[in-house]
């Protein structure tokens, strides 16, 4: 797996590239949390059940030297050594805050993994700590979203150790994993993360957003072990449920489910 380089994006978008149709079939009924008799996958859009994700023995990157950043630096990862068939669903910021998602997660039992900006999720912790309650991992994405490559040690610091700091006084967990704003990063970056406790930085080889997938490297499909990045909703159409089911109905024709990061990190 090769190492992840650090990319320069504008706000939390990704990078352009060739988008996979949309495929928007759901509809507004069958991404309603509201009793139909239906089975949970149907109300959401989807045509089967997902299929359940193996647990690994091990974590694969648990003292690997496959991506290390450097002496006691974490590693930077975009995707995930594996055989087995499963991606990684991540979420940043935490600007969207729709309690159906929250139904849509449990339903499911979706493993996702949100990764937190005090600035901009602050304000609806609450709606974390739901859920985080219906198996949803809570990591660290700084405390202001601030672009950290090239700032001075003590104010990445200051944005990493500050946010693992907000999360263990409001959830009691400090978060092993990291992603840094925009998906940029230095060394200074990596060492300020590992001071701070964190294990794994955490970047994506393919993002989702209203047009579709969208890859930073590699073959223009999915793959055992993708860091897939759901894109913050910028325009508010298609919505965080409806660009989630769309990705996962891709997921399963590719012949894939979805894992919990964190037991692979």
């Amino acid at each position: 797996m090769a190492m992840a380089t650090a990319v320069t994006l504008t706000g939390c978008a990704r990078p352009a590239g060739p988008a996979a149709p949309p495929g928007r079939g759901a509809t507004d009924r069958m991404l309603s949390a509201e009793p139909t008799g239906e089975e949970p996958y149907r109300r959401w859009g989807l045509t089967a059940p997902l299929a359940v994700a193996p647990t690994p023995a091990t974590a694969p990157l648990a003292g690997s030297p496959a991506r290390p950043a450097g002496p006691a630096l974490p590693p930077v990862v975009d995707r995930i050594p594996t055989r087995d068939k499963v991606v990684f669903l991540t979420y940043d910021d935490g600007a969207e805050r729709d309690p159906r998602f929250i139904d849509m997660v449990r339903e499911l039992r979706l493993p996702v993994s949100m990764f937190l900006t005090d600035s901009v999720a602050g304000p609806g912790y609450a709606h974390f700590a739901r859920l985080r309650s219906v198996g949803a991992g809570l990591q660290n994405h700084t405390l202001d979203h601030a672009a950290l490559r090239g700032l001075p040690y003590a104010g990445q610091r200051a944005e990493i150790c500050g946010q693992q700091n907000k999360l263990k006084s409001r959830f009691g967990l400090r978060p092993r994993l990291f992603r840094p704003p925009y998906g940029t990063y230095d060394t200074t970056t990596l060492r300020a993360a590992a001071d701070c406790g964190i294990t794994a930085v955490v970047l994506w080889r393919a993002s989702m957003g209203p047009a579709g997938l969208t890859y930073t490297q590699g073959s223009h499909r999915l793959r055992p072990g993708d860091i897939v990045a759901v894109d913050p909703d910028e325009t508010r159409a298609p919505t965080l449920r409806e660009r989630t089911a769309t990705l996962l109905r891709q997921i399963q024709r590719q012949g894939l489910t979805v894992g919990r990061l964190e037991n692979y990190l």
